[in-house]
């Protein structure tokens, strides 16, 4: 079966419902923590190191007492979306439901890693307005990684099976990919790193308030 030939999901819309507010509040859970929660979302090309980086983040992070987890574009598919496929509608659905999910991760203090390749600028502001919408802190972080170095690296072989035809759609290829156009982070890959990398994104979460200076 191609991208394309998997089945589209339709989201309905919920009726008779109402947020149900706690009485924990997000300063709580950063008093306790020591450290707020927030979403940085990692976008670029598929091999651009987006998963790696976000491995050795995680890691950094973990040793330093800073509770983060990662959320994969392979691994959700394995489970919350293994019902989404490739097309634009199901590419679109697929961003939304990781959004909703790395919101109520942040909003539970969770410095959250979203890598995914999310070649759409539209589906990506729309994760920003919900972090924004609940007050939860959103970094978007692109991946910035020349498509023949991509292309050179293919660690599954995608592209050399979307140059011969054998997977359509594919992002970069026959798909575009809508590079961001005022990222909070911008890391060049080919320039640095994996752990410089790794380094750049905790100084960013320095320097947006996440982590204390200390």
């Amino acid at each position: 079966m191609s991208e394309t030939d998997k089945p589209t999901t339709t989201v309905g819309k919920a009726t008779n419902i109402a947020w149900h507010e706690g009485e924990i509040t997000r300063e709580d859970r950063a008093n306790v923590l020591g450290h707020k929660g927030c979403t940085l979302w990692l976008t670029g090309l598929s091999g651009s190191g987006k998963s790696t980086i976000g491995v050795a983040l995680e890691k950094a992070l973990i040793q330093r007492g800073i509770l983060a987890y990662r959320l994969d574009g392979d691994n959700v598919r394995h489970g919350l979306n293994a019902n989404l496929g490739f097309s634009p509608e199901d590419r679109e659905e697929n961003i939304r439901r990781v959004g909703e999910v790395a919101k109520l991760f942040a909003d539970a203090g969770v410095v959250t890693i979203s890598s995914f390749i999310s070649p759409y600028q539209r589906d990506r502001d729309q994760v920003r307005r919900v972090h924004e919408e609940s007050g939860a802190i959103f970094l978007e972080v692109f991946i910035d990684t020349p498509l023949e170095v991509c292309e050179s690296r293919d660690p599954k072989g995608l592209y050399k099976k979307a140059r011969a035809g054998e997977i359509k759609g594919f992002t970069g290829i026959d798909d575009p990919y809508e590079a961001p156009q005022r990222p909070e982070v911008h890391i060049e890959t080919d320039n640095q790193s994996i752990e410089q990398s790794a380094m750049q994104l905790v100084e960013a979460l320095r320097a947006h308030g996440v982590l204390s200076d200390s």
